[in-house]
């Protein structure tokens, strides 16, 4: 009977162990910091679509409750550590533009008469999760503000599943459109020279689409200077690019969990997804996907040659008719903006990306990169061989990453030499 507790015990291990262990590239730094992260992720998708199942909730909805503790707790620990430093003169608002709800982080006043930096923040979470009033987005923007001397502005757009496309991108959009009015940049004494978009992930996909809405808006006096994108997601056309393969079981970004956030995005049935998967949405038998359409996101033309390695293109002769007249907005710019004309890109303003060698998302950005480039827009490339989707809001304990902390820092001092 003594030795039963053992047992137990040494069960229990092991059946954690294997719950918890995943493989990972020698190349990322503190992989069981990653793997125990990516272990509480995985628990509250599975406990969130339990209560979904058993009709208590929406799944996302349940994701978001689940995070507010955690979101809680992290934004204690970010206020007690500005109060001791610099970050004490930021003031923040939470107030409206164009009825889109935003947070205003203005920095200490001083230099009467000299014009700050303005910066417009869009956060990530798959069009279905995060706020910028959160964790690491609410601190990255209390040290940009204070650091840079930028009025930030965060954007607090409307999320999944309560909406669906176009609307977070049209809520970027307006509340774009308003900050960058005379008016607004007077009463925050913003250079108008000196005017950046950011984003993440889908919040860089969302910067993206504003940006080249901005640039081509012949009625807008004030454009962006620059166009900061730190992993995003920027294309629906094809998951199997050599990133989306060799990187479709690395945490916390995997490719059947991006292709879901797709579809949830344009309010498609996600019992689609094996059909997305196997590019069956976008084979040869669909004649509105033009030669030239998959032009723009043909990574084999692209792609440098490291990042091509020995993948091939899946170029599926004739796949599911359906798949692809089930999900609106496939084509649509304002939702894929690797998809823009050359003539669109040649507008927008010089680009700062942020890509992670082990991220499903790092084709997206490169092949984004290469095209304004040939389009003769200025482009900075950050890229980390040792970075993973997400790291760039992983820098304070417990979710603290080192490769976390050089991302910002790389963000913070590139917008101190170009914005």
């Amino acid at each position: 009977m003594r030795l039963l507790p053992a047992t137990v015990t040494l069960s229990l291990t092991v059946a954690i162990a294997y719950y918890v262990y995943i493989p990972l590239p020698d190349s990322i730094q503190e992989p069981w910091r990653l793997m125990m992260l990516d272990a509480g992720f995985r628990t509250t998708m599975h406990l969130a679509s339990l209560k979904a199942w058993l009709g208590f909730d929406h799944y996302i909805k349940s994701i978001r409750q689940s995070s507010e503790g955690f979101d809680g707790m992290m934004q204690g620990l970010d206020r007690s550590e500005s109060e001791g430093g610099v970050m004490l003169g930021v003031k923040v608002s939470d107030i409206t533009f164009a009825g889109v709800p935003v947070r205003v982080y203005e920095p200490p006043a001083g230099g009467e008469g000299h014009l700050r930096r303005g910066l417009m923040y869009i956060h990530g979470g798959g069009w279905a999760l995060g706020s910028t009033k959160k964790g690491s987005y609410d601190l990255i923007n209390r040290m940009l503000s204070d650091e840079l001397n930028t009025v930030v502005v965060s954007v607090e757009y409307r999320l999944y599943p309560e909406v669906h496309f176009p609307v977070p991108y049209l809520d970027c959009l307006a509340a774009a459109k308003h900050f960058l009015s005379p008016e607004i940049l007077a009463r925050y004494a913003i250079d108008p020279e000196r005017i950046a978009v950011a984003g993440d992930s889908a919040g860089g996909n969302l910067a993206a689409a504003v940006a080249q809405e901005i640039s081509t808006d012949d009625t807008m006096s004030v454009k962006f200077s620059v166009q900061v994108l730190i992993y995003p997601v920027l294309q629906a056309l094809d998951f199997n690019t050599p990133s989306y393969l060799q990187n479709q079981n690395i945490p916390i970004l995997y490719r059947p969990l991006m292709v879901r956030f797709w579809l949830q995005y344009f309010g498609a049935d996600v019992s689609l997804l094996p059909q997305l998967l196997a590019n069956n949405h976008s084979s040869l038998h669909h004649s509105n996907i033009t030669p030239e359409l998959r032009a723009r996101v043909d990574w084999t033309v692209l792609l440098p040659s490291k990042h091509k390695k020995n993948y091939k293109p899946l170029v599926v002769e004739k796949g599911s008719q359906g798949a692809a007249k089930e999900v609106p907005g496939l084509l649509d710019v304002r939702a894929s903006p690797l998809l823009a004309g050359p003539e669109v890109l040649a507008k927008t303003p010089r680009a700062y990306f942020l890509t992670c060698e082990h991220d499903v998302l790092r084709d997206d950005g490169l092949m984004y990169a290469r095209r304004l480039q040939d389009s003769g827009v200025t482009v900075t490339i950050d890229h980390y061989e040792d970075g993973f989707h997400g790291c760039f809001s992983f820098i304070t304990w417990p979710l603290e990453f080192d490769v976390g902390k050089r991302a910002v820092r790389g963000y913070l001092d590139w917008l101190q030499n170009n914005l």
